[in-house]
């Protein structure tokens, strides 16, 4: 049985087709229509999954949408009637896509599959597709499973429980006590933008002290013991306005929010750095709740929240849980995968086998490449390069590379499915580099200095250098971890603010954060053979079995899906080698190469 899963019109549009329970292809729209977060239908992505599947759309079983949004538009219409008249205008601002698009979701589906599929749609609520597509590809047979995000219909959390190919709802928080809300509005609040710069506000805090936290605490949430909370909506605004605090934020925080842009102060540090000590005191609440009422020594999270992968390190070393598992797009684009797993087990009764390391196949979901397809291209545009027929070679040229302190794109094998490049969407650097951090962040990403880069580490290393179990697994780079003792270096502890960014605190500086924590994704050959392969030969030459990994992309840009993507991004940044497949192309050697002035080039790209 062929089921289409499709999430669209609100963040990260995606699709995700399953044949019986199994995981044939699953992208965001936004990879190939190079518009970052786009809400769009997903037609290129449906189109690929019906390619990679090797049918059309009228062979599909069912197609199932991610969410309800006649139930969603209940909500808004409520809310917006309990705070009249002031929420008339944010009523009317979203008023005509609703009349347009979203209340017509079935002519939309239908639309978007060009007509070709004649059988019939179901509607899952927003919680229940998280709650599937954290659930049913985990490697465990039962399971506590909690959800949490902005919000979905009327849901914003949820705790469930997984067994089987079954999942059974207990709990849910509701609209508009919202950790994913709460922790957006200071998003917004420190001049960053909601739903995607979530990542940068949690960057940030290391930089910071959580000075606030109690005020925090005592003034804007009741927070109670099993981690269920109600704001206290004098502070917020994004009920009835198009944003999201209230002047009254500003008085407790002593101005209003920080411009886009304009230089971060110490108040926005010790903000981050408050707002993300109450998330995880937030989270282990609830994860210790999750665990009394379920009575499972299994956890698996989804919705955007849990892509706080400092959280997420506090529930696996503090939490009661033995075991984790994180669904790698745990946003809303898991959601077109959650609901194509949750009609097939628990529509359809589908059986369900339980694998090892899990079913999700490292998130590889997504298109590949061919070498003649990537030759063709490569010819037809100039391009300089070698080909390697030893894969052996080319790990080796590619590992010579890094540890020469070049930065090299890679691409090779299936996209990633998610927000995370696993390393066959990625940027790698040398971590021993003392300068590759500052580097990388201006001259290749265009972005903050400030931004950490996260280390990708052969599994079997990752106790060396990081405050994890020998083997312990993270593939999917959701969890932060301490890096080893015997690895810091001593530091001047006087230091603060974005003064911290200067010190080198490892022997590996330029992954390890100012608060000596790193993203950590662990490597082995099961799973990503060829960057297995790159990662022993650098360990070979420098005798570090690590090196940075950060996504294919510049600010502003979805990660690269093409060849085409590749080059573009290769040639208009200061990276120094591009690695596609099996061909190695050396920035040098490329008619028309450039080095780019940061400055001047920040402001080709759309800044957030």
């Amino acid at each position: 049985m062929k089921i289409l899963g499709i999430s669209a019109f609100y963040h990260d549009s995606a699709a995700c087709l399953v044949d019986a329970g199994d995981i044939v292809a699953a992208a965001q729209e936004e990879r190939f229509t190079r518009k970052k977060h786009d809400y769009a239908f997903p037609t290129n992505a449906v189109e690929y999954c019906l390619k990679e599947a090797g049918i059309t759309a009228d062979q599909l079983d069912l197609v199932v949408f991610y969410d309800k949004p006649l139930l969603k538009f209940e909500r808004l219409l409520e809310t917006y009637l309990s705070y009249s008249p002031a929420g008339f205008k944010l009523f009317l601002m979203g008023l005509p896509l609703w009349l347009k698009q979203k209340l017509h979701t079935p002519r939309e589906l239908d639309a978007g599959l060009g007509g070709k599929y004649t059988g019939r749609f179901a509607f899952l609520e927003h919680h229940e597709s998280h709650a599937a597509s954290a659930f049913f590809p985990s490697p465990f047979e039962e399971a506590a499973i909690l959800t949490l995000d902005g919000v979905g219909e009327w849901a914003t959390g949820s705790l469930a429980r997984g067994k089987g190919n079954k999942i059974e709802l207990l709990e849910e928080l509701r609209f508009p006590h919202s950790i994913g809300l709460l922790y957006s509005a200071f998003t917004y609040f420190t001049g960053f933008k909601v739903n995607s710069g979530e990542y940068k506000l949690m960057g940030l805090a290391p930089y910071g002290e959580p000075v606030y936290a109690d005020k925090m605490r005592d003034e804007l949430l009741e927070l109670r013991d099993d981690g269920s909370f109600l704001l206290n909506m004098d502070y917020f605004a994004f009920c009835y306005q198009d944003v999201m605090t209230s002047t009254k934020m500003d008085q407790l925080f002593g101005g209003p929010p920080r411009k886009a842009e304009s230089p971060i102060t110490k108040r926005e540090m010790d903000i981050a750095a408050s707002i993300q000590v109450v998330t995880e005191d937030i989270v282990l609440r609830i994860a210790q709740h999750a665990h009394e009422v379920t009575g499972s020594s299994n956890l698996t999270l989804a919705g955007g929240v849990a892509l706080n992968c400092v959280a997420n390190g506090r529930v696996l070393r503090e939490g009661p849980f033995e075991r984790i598992w994180i669904q790698p797009a745990a946003g809303d684009a898991g959601g077109a995968l959650g609901a194509a797993l949750f009609a097939w087990h628990q529509l359809f009764d589908g059986k369900r086998t339980p694998m090892s390391p899990d079913s999700q196949k490292g998130s590889l979901l997504g298109p590949e490449y061919s070498d003649a397809e990537i030759e063709a291209f490569l010819d037809g545009i100039g391009a300089v390069y070698t080909h390697y027929d030893d894969e052996d070679a080319l790990c080796e040229r590619v590992a010579e590379l890094i540890a020469t302190e070049n930065v090299v794109g890679h691409m090779a094998g299936r996209m990633e499915f998610g927000p995370r490049a696993l390393g066959a969407r990625s940027i790698l650097g040398d971590p021993r580099s003392t300068e590759m951090q500052k580097t990388m962040n201006l001259k290749i990403k265009f972005r903050e200095s400030f931004r950490p880069f996260a280390p990708s580490i052969l599994r079997d290393h990752v106790h060396e250098y990081f405050d994890m179990k020998p083997d312990e697994d993270s593939p999917y780079m959701l969890l932060v971890a301490p890096v080893q003792e015997d690895k810091r270096l001593e530091i001047d502890a006087s230091a603060t603010g974005l003064d911290k960014l200067n010190q080198l605190r490892s022997v590996v500086p330029a992954i390890t954060h100012v608060d000596n924590s790193a993203r950590v994704q662990t490597v082995h050959e099961d799973r990503h053979p060829r960057f297995a392969r790159i990662l022993r030969a650098f360990e070979r030459k420098t005798g570090t079995p690590l090196m940075i990994n950060t996504s294919f992309n510049v600010r502003g840009e979805p990660i690269v899906c093409t060849p085409e993507d590749a080059y573009r991004c290769f040639m208009a940044t200061n990276m120094d080698a591009l690695v596609i497949e099996r061909f190695v192309l050396e920035k040098s050697a490329q008619p028309n190469a450039e080095t780019f002035d940061t400055d001047a080039h920040l402001s080709q790209f759309a800044l957030d």
